[in-house]
């Protein structure tokens, strides 16, 4: 699962917004939102970009999130 808040945090830290980084993903803002509120899913291209740009030292936490019941 997606850790959406997380990548917020990261984001927030990097002086990124979602316009500045959907514009370096080349997608829509739109998209960018639809794809962090779980309705899409970013693609492997994207995660490594989002990754490089946020410089993101452990993607699994916010990539591959897994939920404890």
């Amino acid at each position: 699962m997606f850790d959406r808040k997380r990548l917020q945090a990261q984001m927030v830290l990097k002086g990124e917004t979602a316009k500045s980084l959907s514009e370096k993903l080349e997608i829509n803002e739109s998209t960018f939102y639809r794809k962090c509120s779980n309705d899409g899913d970013f693609s492997r291209s994207e995660i490594n970009k989002i990754i490089d740009i946020l410089e993101i030292e452990d993607p699994a936490v916010i990539f591959f999130a897994n939920e404890l019941a």
